[in-house]
């Protein structure tokens, strides 16, 4: 049985996303520790103790955003501001993208549905970031604007930041379940939407 240390700095989303890591964690068999010891340290912020973690290397570069800006560019794509995510869901045998979020009335919302000639380049850029950095297994969310009807690069988060709420209840499996699987190894078949969920849609 694994016991899995979360990094947070208590903020109000961390706490929905440290319960929902907990249920997949217990789920497996395993345990979740606000302390060490631990087997596994599954950060969800950038202000991280010093403290060695696999994926250290990831987390200092996704840290330095002029720098991932600058390794951004060199591909061709714009710079911008943007309030889209793209979950990216690496895993030891691939990656899955899920439906990107969005902000709506202030909250964040799952899913919104971007044409293809939208898509592609941000899952290519996906495909980029993961091979440049070299990425372990995780949830990754590519933050991203639209900008004369083109994708604009803002951030990478090495983690299921605050948007990846929006996946709970919506995304099966959600983003925190992904997130445990990517970091013990497990597979993960396919990403589904709810039949219920209210889709918006960008051309």
């Amino acid at each position: 049985m694994k016991s899995v240390l979360v990094l947070t700095r208590a903020e109000a989303w961390q706490q929905t996303a440290i319960e929902a890591l907990r249920q997949a964690v217990e789920a497996d068999g395993g345990s979740i520790a606000t302390a060490v010891p631990a087997d596994l340290i599954c950060p969800l912020t950038f202000n991280l103790p010093d403290v060695e973690f696999p994926g250290q290397a990831v987390f200092q570069a996704c840290c330095d955003f002029d720098g991932m800006r600058d390794r951004v560019r060199k591909f061709d794509y714009g710079i911008g501001s943007g309030s889209h995510w793209l979950p990216i869901v690496h895993t030891a045998k691939g990656t899955l993208y899920g439906e990107v979020i969005t902000t709506v009335a202030d909250a964040y919302q799952q899913p919104l549905h971007l044409s293809d000639r939208l898509r592609q380049p941000l899952y290519a850029l996906g495909q980029i970031l993961m091979r440049e950095l070299a990425a372990p297994p995780s949830v990754y969310l590519l933050q991203f604007g639209l900008a004369d009807h083109a994708v604009v690069f803002d951030r990478l988060w090495p983690f299921p930041a605050a948007p990846a709420i929006a996946s709970i209840g919506v995304q099966l499996p959600n983003l925190y379940e992904c997130h445990w699987k990517c970091l013990s190894h497990q597979a993960i078949v396919d990403l589904a939407i709810a039949g219920s969920a209210d889709y918006k849609t960008v051309s």
